[in-house]
C-alpha cells in the first residue's frame, strides 16, 4: 500500500451542521464542480476552503450507509436553498493525516480505512459504532501535490473513550 499515516491527532468537535447533499451510494463530486456548489456554500458565511475544507462523510443509519458531500458549519447556520443539512452532535475524532497519490484510489479504499482502525487499536482508541467518518479535503495539503506528486488527506473516525492527543 502506498498510502501511509503521517500522524494521528485527536480532535474534539462541537455540535456542527453539515450542509451539502445526501447520497444513497458514494457521492458525485463531479456534479459539485460542474454546479459550483462549493462556491455557493462558501458564500454562506464568507468561508474559503482554507478555513475548513470540503467534506465527504458517511455514517450508518438503520444498517445502511448514508453519504454526504458538503462543508461543516456552526450548528445554527441557515441552510441555503437547494441544499440539505444534517446536525452532528459533539464528537471526538481521531484524524489521520494520510500521505499518498490522490489519483491511485488508495485513499478511498477499505484497506486504508482498516489501516486507520488498526492504528486506533494500537493507541487504545475505539471507533464509535455507526457514527461519522469523514474525508476533509483541506487546501493546500490536498490540493497542492509535493515534488513526488503526493498530497495529504485528512481522514476522521468518530471515537469513544480516552487516548492520545497526537502521534
Amino acid at each position: 500500500m502506498s498510502v501511509r499515516i503521517l500522524k494521528m491527532e485527536k480532535e474534539s468537535c462541537p455540535a456542527a451542521r453539515l450542509i451539502g447533499k445526501k447520497y444513497e451510494s458514494g457521492g458525485n463530486w463531479d456534479e459539485w464542480w460542474a454546479n459550483n456548489w462549493f462556491e455557493k456554500l462558501e458564500a454562506v458565511q464568507g468561508l474559503s476552503i482554507n478555513d475548513h475544507g470540503y467534506i465527504g462523510a458517511v455514517r450508518v443509519v438503520n444498517g445502511t450507509p448514508e453519504y454526504w458531500i458538503g462543508i461543516f458549519f456552526p450548528a445554527d447556520t441557515q441552510v441555503p436553498e437547494g441544499f440539505e443539512a444534517v446536525d452532528i452532535e459533539p464528537l471526538e475524532y481521531a484524524v489521520f493525516y494520510l500521505y499518498g497519490g490522490k489519483n491511485n484510489g488508495e485513499f478511498y479504499s477499505i484497506d486504508t480505512h482498516n489501516m486507520c482502525l488498526e492504528e486506533l487499536k494500537a493507541h487504545n482508541l475505539q471507533r464509535k459504532e455507526d457514527a461519522w467518518c469523514f474525508e476533509r479535503y483541506n487546501c493546500p495539503r490536498y490540493t497542492t501535490p509535493d515534488e513526488k506528486g503526493n498530497v495529504i488527506l485528512d481522514y476522521g473516525i468518530s471515537i469513544t473513550g480516552e487516548g492520545v492527543t497526537h502521534l
